[in-house]
């Protein structure tokens, strides 16, 4: 295995990669652009890279497919890292372009939801087309195929553009978040801001199933931060679910919700307890009573003692 080499969702100036490079460690790493999702974490599979910085989630379209249904299905990985990366959009035209000169304009499709009003109010007559990535979008724009492309400031001088229009966004404070994704391993020990993701499939539908496994989590006291559904490819109606949860896999309330979850689940899929991006320990809402690891500690204690008969 590479352990020098990062792979990113590129061509070189995405926001993957600016977001890459926001790491201590990427300065340390070879860092090589991959054409999609896939490739990316696919070479850290064949151990041609150590790790795979990918995005996952955005504050405007929610999870990204894609990124969720590769470490859903294909062979097991593990996230170590997440970091946000606030985003905002220029417009990107080869030198001398004006505004009434675009009559067409590409991005990822993961930009159009946030920028459309913009296009809308600006550029409506403009025919959308999209690419693999808005890196990409730039790289065609410089070769003569489209007028514009949505893509951050930064990729302008990579592919030698101009921003003709900057800090464009529909929503106010919009985030993505990307995973830093390895081949599995011990998770790094617990910081007190900590963050497990799983996936889960249903043993069957039934009416409250999907109460049944939230009640895992609710009844320790442990509070999800994402809930999706995506479908198993087995049927109309049949889905797992991914799960972010607040907590470490080391901490009792956590554990002993993954626990019931395996005993009443069809399958679940561990994908890794990492340090929550900017939020520090002192950032984390109280526990409620009950479920902090005294409480858990003492109730043990406490069932130990009925086991051996002291009361």
């Amino acid at each position: 295995m590479s352990a020098t080499r990062y792979t990113y969702l590129g061509p070189a100036g995405t926001f993957t990669e600016a977001a890459l490079r926001k790491l201590p460690e990427a300065a340390t790493r070879e860092l090589v652009p991959m054409v999609t999702v896939s490739a990316a974490l696919d070479a850290v599979r064949a151990g041609e890279a150590a790790a795979a910085l990918v995005p996952i989630e955005n504050s405007v379209e929610g999870g990204i497919t894609t990124t969720l249904d590769e470490l859903i299905a294909g062979e097991p990985l593990m996230i170590y890292r997440e970091v946000l990366l606030p985003i905002t959009f220029a417009l990107l035209v080869r030198p001398g372009t004006q505004l009434a000169d675009i009559k067409t304009v590409t991005a990822h499709p993961a930009a159009q939801t946030q920028v459309r009003n913009w296009l809308a109010a600006n550029l409506p007559d403009a025919v959308w087309e999209s690419s693999a990535s808005n890196a990409d979008g730039a790289r065609l724009v410089q070769e003569g195929r489209y007028d514009a492309a949505f893509a951050g400031e930064f990729a302008a001088a990579t592919y030698g553009l101009e921003p003709l229009v900057t800090e464009i966004h529909d929503a106010a404070n919009a985030q993505t978040r990307f995973v830093l994704v390895g081949r599995p391993a011990r998770p790094a020990a617990p910081t007190g801001a900590d963050k497990t993701s799983v996936v889960i499939w249903q043993r069957d539908d039934h009416p409250g199933a999907l109460l049944e496994l939230l009640q895992e989590f609710a009844v320790r006291g442990v509070n999800l931060v994402l809930l999706q559904s995506r479908p198993t490819g087995e049927g109309i109606g049949s889905y797992c679910f991914a799960i972010d949860a607040e907590g470490h896999v080391s901490d009792p309330r956590v554990g002993e919700a993954l626990m019931g979850l395996k005993r009443i689940c069809l399958k679940v899929r561990f994908l890794g307890s990492y340090p929550q991006a900017d939020v520090s320990p002192q950032d984390v809402r109280a526990l409620r009573p009950g479920t902090s690891d005294g409480d858990f500690a003492e109730a043990s204690d406490w069932l130990t003692r009925c086991r051996d008969g002291r009361f």
